[in-house]
């Protein structure tokens, strides 16, 4: 995955005819870097990525591929394939190769700090929720109360109350969340649109 970001980063700089150089200065990071990078030969954080998605004007999901059909049932930690962008600081990645046929819905979620772009409404759905926080702190709304939580912390509760979660630090937050309902299995069977959240 790196080295497909890292050529992306390449193609897209050379042509806006920027050099290294040009990239390192608006971006604040060093040229050593950026050209270990388009080398494929470091990786970059999420934070940094889309620092850089809009020094070139493209999405943060421009970096990212489609996840691609999978039989082996294990997943390596750098085959992990990002399934879903939501405003451009919430990356959802797959965590399993059976996502359409299983009752359970495993998702890893990396989120960017919130830095108040828009008031948290709190949302209902169907099933259950789980969540474990991997890295960062985490603020959860549910039921009307606010939660923070920190690495190792979980909770487990009932999707129909109402709640959402959103990343108050200056750090990005990465944690596990499993869904039942698999809404993926959902779409599939009615050939409906439902929302991952």
């Amino acid at each position: 995955m790196n080295k497909d970001i890292g050529n992306k980063i390449k193609v897209l700089r050379q042509s806006k005819g920027m050099t290294l150089k040009d990239l390192s200065e608006q971006v604040g990071l060093s040229i050593g870097f950026f050209s270990q990078l388009e080398r494929g030969l470091t990786s970059v954080a999420i934070d940094c990525l889309s620092k850089i998605a809009e020094v070139l004007g493209v999405e943060l999901a421009y970096f990212f591929s489609s996840p691609k059909s999978k039989k082996d049932m294990v997943i390596k930690s750098y085959e992990q394939e990002v399934s879903q962008i939501i405003n451009s600081n919430i990356i959802y990645y797959n965590l399993s190769t059976r996502l359409e046929s299983s009752n359970m819905l495993p998702k890893l979620v990396q989120v960017l700090p919130h830095e108040g772009r828009e008031e948290i409404e709190e949302y209902r759905h169907e099933g259950e929720e789980f969540i474990y926080v991997l890295e960062g702190i985490l603020t959860l709304y549910l039921d009307h109360q606010k939660h923070i939580l920190y690495p190792g912390d979980s909770v487990h509760f009932d999707s129909m109350l109402e709640h959402n979660w959103v990343n108050n630090t200056s750090m990005t937050t990465k944690f596990l969340v499993v869904n039942t309902p698999n809404f993926l299995k959902t779409e599939t069977k009615d050939d409906s649109t439902t929302d991952i959240k």
